[in-house]
């Protein structure tokens, strides 16, 4: 797990939206957005859309274009990643 997702991953506890976690973090949107997806990928994360407790499918064509308007929580594999480093 690269800093960038490790920072993520501590962001995402609860439910949270994309404008929070642009908020606390330093990445550019390209950056968040990548990061975001690589997380996804490894089935670290899940996306919610589009309120914070409907769970969407993940689009890999489409993700760029809507990244910024999804919420993400980690997913409890995710989590014991995350609590293992």
């Amino acid at each position: 797990m690269t800093e960038n997702e490790f920072a993520i991953m501590d962001e995402l506890y609860f439910v949270t939206s994309y404008a929070d976690l642009k908020s606390s973090s330093t990445l550019t949107d390209e950056e968040l957005c990548t990061a975001l997806r690589d997380l996804i990928s490894k089935g670290y994360i899940r996306i919610l859309y589009p309120d914070p407790d409907t769970e969407h499918a993940y689009d890999e064509s489409t993700f760029g274009k809507h990244c910024q308007k999804y919420f993400y929580l980690a997913t409890k594999a995710g989590l014991v990643v995350h609590n293992s480093i």
